[in-house]
């Protein structure tokens, strides 16, 4: 009896190493033509077409991704990863407003790559249930943790909460979104966030 139950689960998992594959290959292409729509025709970009060029169909792109925001907050991991990995080394920074500036300035740089990413960001924000709050809220944690430093060297005022930072730092991305022709005004912008967070 032990040998037919064994022979069954045996030939049961032999068709799942392939469909694994495969779908692994799928889940990788289309991230990988996410990114480059992303990129070039913002994160509005037709999710048919995505799917088209990975070379699947519609289908399959919702069964990896069931709606945009998971396809963005998956296409986003990497910048996300290099975000927090920033705001690692910026905690031993001598100047704590400096480096939230400089952190905050990071989060626009990166929102800059993908025309739409940082409306919905701002719209994550409030919305716990967006895939994209996977996003979000890492980038809370670490730039709370940055603000806390910076307000207990006294160069950053105590009313100032984490959330409107990244409200007002999406804000700017957006602001520096719709002015392409004017690349310095995201810096200055941060400029006179650096000034308005001062005490005093």
């Amino acid at each position: 009896m032990a040998g037919p139950i064994s022979m069954g689960t045996g030939t049961a998992r032999q068709p799942e190493r392939p469909m694994r594959a495969d779908a692994r290959r799928n889940h990788e292409r289309l991230l990988g033509e996410a990114r480059a729509s992303f990129a070039e025709h913002g994160t509005d970009a037709s999710l048919e077409d995505i799917a088209r060029r990975a070379g699947v169909g519609i289908g399959t792109l919702y069964r990896h991704f069931p709606n945009r925001h998971a396809l963005m907050n998956a296409v986003f991991q990497d910048a996300l990863r290099s975000l927090l990995d920033r705001s690692r080394e910026l905690t031993a920074a001598q100047a704590p407003c400096r480096a939230l500036v400089d952190w905050l300035g990071a989060i626009i740089t990166h929102a800059g790559e993908y025309r739409g990413l940082a409306r919905a960001l701002m719209s994550a924000s409030r919305d716990e249930t967006s895939a994209l709050a996977q996003c979000h809220l890492p980038l809370r944690e670490a730039g709370a943790g940055l603000l806390l430093r910076a307000q207990e060297s006294g160069s950053v005022r105590a009313d100032v909460s984490i959330d409107d930072l990244l409200q007002l730092t999406n804000a700017i991305a957006l602001a520096a979104e719709q002015s392409p022709d004017d690349p310095e005004l995201a810096g200055r912008l941060l400029r006179l966030t650096l000034r308005g967070l001062r005490p005093g």
